[in-house]
């Protein structure tokens, strides 16, 4: 074939080596030959083989050239030039001026990718987050015995009581529906003070810490959480540029003196009133009340995570310590995770009276409401009566799943060791003599299915007063319980040693 019949031989040196290095693919996996055509020009601009200014073939020449339809050149060229590579005038198509990005530079004082802010250097991971399956993980309920048949119907309820309608995004504070029965229930079995217009739903309790975080504060002000505590409530304080201060627990809750208010006041108080986590412990009417006085005279917000509040296992339930006085400066913050499912991802925050004024305009642009069918079908899964039989029946598989592996860890762990908690929850804290290195008995358990967590992963002050397993009985089967404790003692022995 001469160089007259070659399709190929108008076309400039620049765009045959950018176009024809290979034929475009037939193959249907390949994608289309557009597809092809416009990655293949695309690459050709961005790593200049094809400089600013070069004139493009027109279209059924190199439609020729390709052997493919004049159509899809020009189609091509086309998105091109909308998406900004080329631009047609009189002369024909030419290759746009792109400002090329500059190669990085690695050194010590330019880093290779622009800088991530400052704060994530202060949130510090566990490890790698166990598996929800593995036994003795705290935070995950008893997710086998979750009455799935009435939620299903809930579900169905919701979907077609609302249909099309709760597809759009709804009210920012939640449905109305949800916080209505949210507030009574509150107001019957936790004794908090509130309106339906005061609830706001979010996803989850840490969601609802962060939106506090927001609402409340300024990068430096100061935060005081439980030593040891939950974990969530510090990252949540170190993404809004806090100054964390931890506050000590011990057989009383969180101890906070004069001294502490007058010499690192507050902006922001974390608690866990009713069952401190992971101790366990009640914060008692005192030191309660103390607080609120305290936080009132400095101007102080109280965050109280009512945490597994709802599965008491002796006496009475704690009340919840928002209210015991009116206009407490308490936000309450609750989530269905562990009274429901963790994948529900819904909580709520409950706002002060005297608050809600202040923010409601705030929080109308800060959220967009969302999960309608799903709070839909919880408000009727709550009103129905279903609710509180499914925590019924939690209260009491928890209650014997706690007295099961308490009997397991007295008859097996026989190693010197306290054990915290009980009275509440779906988790024990076994306490270690500091020799017994809690994070590595943890990872040695990972590699015989079970997940306690490390007492010392949740201090920001370790100390060999804070060395022990968080063992979660919610997702385990008290059958389980002998021979796990079996198997720790001995990890524990073998670390000791």
């Amino acid at each position: 074939m001469t160089d007259a019949a070659d399709p190929s031989a108008t076309l400039s040196d620049p765009v045959r080596r950018a176009l024809l290095e290979a034929p475009l693919a037939r193959e249907r996996e390949a994608g289309s030959m557009q597809r092809q055509l416009h990655e293949r020009l695309k690459r050709a601009i961005l790593d200049g083989r094809l400089a600013p200014g070069t004139r493009l073939p027109g279209s059924r020449a190199l439609a020729e050239a390709l052997a493919v339809s004049r159509n899809t050149v020009t189609a091509t060229y086309e998105h091109l030039a909308a998406e900004g590579y080329l631009r047609p005038d009189r002369q024909g198509t030419r290759v746009m001026e792109l400002a090329a990005p500059a190669p990085p530079r690695r050194g010590p004082r330019t880093p290779a990718v622009p800088a991530t802010a400052g704060r994530l250097a202060r949130i510090h991971p566990m490890g790698s987050r166990a598996e929800p399956e593995l036994a003795l993980r705290p935070g995950v309920p008893a997710l086998s015995h979750f009455p799935i048949a009435a939620w299903r119907g809930a579900l169905d309820r919701a979907l077609r009581g609302a249909g099309h309608a709760a597809l759009g995004y709804g009210n920012p504070f939640g449905e109305p529906a949800l916080r209505a029965a949210i507030a009574q229930h509150l107001g019957l079995a936790r004794g908090v003070r509130c309106t339906a217009e005061q609830v706001v739903i979010a996803e989850g309790a840490q969601e609802a810490i962060a939106l506090c975080v927001r609402l409340l504060t300024d990068p430096g002000d100061t935060a005081w959480v439980e030593d040891p505590g939950y974990r969530g409530a510090k990252s949540a304080m170190h993404a809004g540029d806090l100054r964390i201060v931890p506050m000590p627990v011990d057989a009383g809750g969180l101890r906070a003196s004069e001294e502490d208010w007058r010499l690192q006041t507050p902006r922001l108080v974390y608690a866990t009133p009713s069952h401190q986590y992971p101790s366990g412990v009640v914060l008692g009417i005192a030191r309660r009340l103390a607080l609120i006085a305290q936080a009132r005279a400095h101007g102080a917000w109280i965050i109280e995570d009512d945490y597994d509040s709802e599965f008491r296992h002796t006496g009475d339930p704690i009340a919840a310590m928002q209210g015991l006085v009116p206009q407490a400066p308490v936000l309450y913050v609750g989530t269905f995770s562990k009274t429901m499912f963790p994948s529900l991802r819904l909580g709520f925050l409950v706002l002060p009276e005297d608050l809600l004024a202040t923010v409601r305009a705030p929080l109308e642009e800060m959220l967009r409401g969302g999960h309608r069918h799903e709070q839909l079908a919880l408000a009727d899964f709550i009103e129905s009566g279903q609710f509180s039989r499914h925590l019924g029946r939690m209260r009491r598989l928890y209650r014997e799943r706690q007295q099961a592996l308490r009997a397991a860890l007295e008859r097996h762990f026989r190693l010197p060791h306290t054990i915290d908690g009980g009275h509440c929850g779906m988790h024990l804290t076994v306490r270690l003599p500091a020799r017994f290195d809690d994070r590595r008995i943890a990872a040695e358990a990972r590699r015989h299915r079970m997940a306690p967590m490390p007492l010392s992963a949740a201090a920001l002050r370790p100390g060999p007063d804070c060395n022990g397993l968080v063992l979660g009985y919610g997702n385990t089967s008290a059958e389980l319980f002998e021979p796990m404790a079996k198997r720790l003692a001995q990890l524990a022995r073998a670390v000791g040693r």
